[in-house]
């Protein structure tokens, strides 16, 4: 499995200090799948991205509004309520980025993880698997993570790592304990009005792309894999794509092609983009 971008920044963090162009329609939240609705007010219709839509992924730090594209996704923990609403005022959507799969020892709600749920190390300081067999631990603290999300203002979740059963977790994982989980997720976020969208994960697209509204991918282009995503562009349904290390002049012919929302990132996820 190939790491995610924002792994290596939470690493390189835990070492230094030891109406908008491109919706597709809303749709009614999901039921309660996902365990009791937060609150007991109504939701408004779920955000749709739709394909080819323009967006920024800044992970590195508080978010710079000045990038002039309508959809952000940025840290949910790292910024604040305010800062969702800066960028809605701008006419933005925003996603909380929210890591699901694996423990960080960086995070304020590290110590709401049971022992027994923390696997092997991923490959990245700090960080540990997840045991995502065990639903009824993990639920209510993706809950308080959503509420959070939810709390500020996103408009929908960007859940991360959520290909555990592909690696070396620590746990004898399936890909039908994967689903489980994944669909968990997705559920959690609709019951609190926001959409979600698929990372990475690419082998479950075929049976996931019903239960998320959007997708994320890291160097589908540099692996040749980007038609493996068409699924959800064939939905109506917008594909958030990032390269490191393939230059645009290399994959964005074929980005636009399959209607990707594609452009090249340095690995740190700052403010700098270069879109197709």
């Amino acid at each position: 499995m190939r790491r995610t971008t924002r792994t290596l920044l939470a690493c390189a963090g835990a070492l230094a200090a030891l109406a908008v162009p491109g919706l597709t329609g809303c749709s009614a939240p999901d039921g309660n799948a996902g365990g009791a609705r937060p609150s007991g007010r109504p939701h408004p219709a779920r955000w749709r991205p739709g394909p080819g839509l323009a967006w920024q992924w800044q992970l590195d730090g508080r978010v710079d509004p000045s990038v002039d594209v309508p959809v952000y996704d940025i840290d949910g923990f790292e910024n604040t309520a305010a800062d969702v609403a800066r960028l809605h005022r701008a006419g933005r959507k925003v996603i909380c980025y929210v890591d699901v799969g694996s423990w960080e020892n960086f995070r304020p709600d590290e110590k709401s993880f049971p022992r027994p749920v923390l696997g092997a190390a991923n490959g990245w300081q700090g960080e540990r698997w997840l045991d995502v067999r065990r639903l009824s631990v993990l639920r209510p603290i993706m809950e308080r993570r959503f509420d959070m999300c939810r709390d500020k203002g996103f408009d929908a979740v960007e859940p991360d790592l959520v290909d555990a059963y592909s690696d070396h977790s620590g746990f004898p994982l399936t890909a039908a304990d994967q689903l489980r989980y994944n669909r968990m997720i997705a559920a959690l976020a609709h019951a609190r009005g926001m959409s979600v969208g698929l990372k990475n994960d690419l082998p479950q697209i075929p049976q996931l792309v019903g239960d998320f509204d959007f997708a994320v991918n890291e160097e589908c282009a540099q692996y040749g894999e980007c038609a493996r995503l068409s699924p959800f562009v064939a939905a109506g349904k917008a594909v958030f794509h990032v390269e490191y290390k393939e230059p645009v002049e290399k994959f964005c012919a074929q980005s636009r092609r399959l209607r990707l929302s594609s452009m090249r990132k340095k690995l740190e996820l700052g403010v700098w983009r270069q879109p197709c």
